[in-house]
């Protein structure tokens, strides 16, 4: 009965360190993924801005003559 109790013993031990041992692992990948999500999501913010900078379009010619001050003329 001891030897099985010793046996019970052991493998409890080992199932105990492994756990430990996955516990660590998986909040090593949990902190992991939050850095990389915090990364993806400044990429993503830094290229929005830089798209909505860059996709503007020319002023038109009504929104042109709109900015023009009174009394000045349009050149012809």
């Amino acid at each position: 009965m001891e030897r099985v109790n010793l046996k019970l013993y052991l493998e409890n031990v080992y199932i105990m360190e492994e756990n430990e041992r996955l516990r660590r692992k998986a909040q090593a990948l949990n902190q992991e993924n939050k850095a990389l999500l915090a990364k993806l999501n400044t990429n993503h913010a830094a290229a929005s801005s830089t798209s909505t900078t860059t996709q503007r379009r020319p002023p038109t010619a009504a929104s042109a003559a709109s900015t023009l001050k009174p009394g000045k003329q349009q050149p012809k």
